[in-house]
């Protein structure tokens, strides 16, 4: 196999791979050699299926193979060199290490075809959180962005959490929310509240209205598709957010949503305060309040799903987000979005029980011209 052109990185893992396939065939090397050595009443023979048991985390069925006829190759080259190959011990060392070879063989080829098919799972959630969840511009006027995502599924990058980020007249709208369910079951309804938000957004309801429009959005999809078994088992909690264009008052109306979290320089952590409706799906004519807080430069942001503040550690305590974010107030989105989401792993001992988002949005200090004109940009 020629390597000169492919990546180096790729050039590496294959010449890492080739290295330790060398493994099984240097275990049956040594294994023959010293039994062949050994005294007559010293049997090493068994040893052998230690090669073809290490492959398939090596490599696929036909490698796998080849190393399980080598051992039984060196098997009976042993039987030989002892002078019993045909004596009952030596046939049915041959024949056991035979039977463990196929099995081998056989789970090898079903590994293989395991990992395929949750390649292709995860190629399908891959594309599938593109289309949906659309990455968050990092930066429009003033504002800065960044969020995080993690699914508590394995083989799924999307889920029942979900945010975005819409730029209108003089003020950005941003939506967290959360739908019930996780992992890929909730993404009909996940995508549902996303198309909702953005075509809603855009007409340039006011704050209240845009809520009240996705209630009701949410409630018509609930009563087309549940059954009666499922009545109100369809609803989602959501925090919309409007970050205007030159004015520090931000308003907010929370759909039983989370409050977000005000971080301000100096270690400072307050949470703005809330009057929060039924979740959305729940009563489709329920009265949204808009609340009203001050962002002002240097201030961010963070919204957050409940998957991240009820994440538990071994002794099953909460992850304590206001006080663990209150060592990053002073960083970037990006830098405070890391620090949280190493920090929340750890926490949780590296898997989470639910989905987990984050947004970060920062008000950097105003330079008039580069702001206006970056806002622009975005409509």
């Amino acid at each position: 196999m020629r390597l000169g052109w492919w990546p180096a990185g790729l050039r590496r893992s294959v010449r890492s791979a080739h290295a330790l396939l060398l493994l099984p065939v240097a275990l049956i090397v040594a294994i023959t050699v010293l039994d062949v050595r050994a005294p007559a009443d010293v049997h090493l023979g068994p040893a052998l299926v230690i090669a073809p048991a290490l492959t398939p985390s090596l490599a696929g069925p036909r490698t796998t193979a080849f190393v399980g006829a080598l051992a039984l190759a060196a098997q009976a080259l042993i039987g030989y060199q002892h002078g019993g190959i045909g004596t009952t011990n030596h046939i049915v060392q041959l024949v056991t290490l035979a039977v463990l070879c196929v099995i081998l063989v056989v789970y090898s080829a079903v590994r293989e075809r395991r990992t395929a098919q949750l390649a292709q799972v995860r190629s399908v959630a891959e594309a599938a959180q593109h289309v949906l969840m659309w990455p968050l511009p990092e930066q429009i006027g003033p504002l800065r962005i960044a969020s995080l995502y993690l699914a508590a599924e394995d083989e799924a990058q999307i889920g029942g959490d979900l945010y975005a980020v819409t730029p209108g007249e003089g003020a950005v709208r941003v939506l967290i929310g959360d739908v019930r369910g996780k992992g890929l079951p909730a993404i009909g309804e996940a995508a549902l509240l996303l198309g909702a938000f953005r075509e809603s957004a855009h007409r340039h309801l006011p704050l209240g209205e845009l809520a009240t429009a996705l209630d009701r959005s949410i409630t018509r999809y609930a009563a087309e598709l549940d059954t009666p078994e499922e009545a109100g088992e369809r609803f989602a909690t959501a925090l919309l957010v409007e970050i205007p264009e030159g004015d520090s008052i931000t308003l907010m109306t929370s759909c039983g949503h989370p409050p977000p979290l005000l971080l301000s320089p100096g270690h400072h952590v307050t949470v703005p305060s809330l009057h929060p409706s039924p979740p959305l799906g729940v009563h489709g004519d329920a009265d949204h309040t808009v609340d009203a807080f001050a962002l002002t430069p240097g201030d961010t942001l963070l919204l957050y799903t409940d998957g991240v503040i009820e994440a538990r550690d071994a002794q099953g305590r909460f992850y304590p987000l206001a006080e663990r974010v209150a060592r990053w107030t002073d960083d970037t989105p990006e830098a405070l979005v890391h620090h949280l989401r190493r920090d929340l792993l750890a926490h949780a001992g590296g898997r989470l029980g639910d989905d987990a988002a984050l947004v970060a949005v920062h008000r950097a200090p105003v330079d008039h011209h580069r702001h206006h004109h970056g806002w622009a940009h975005h409509r």
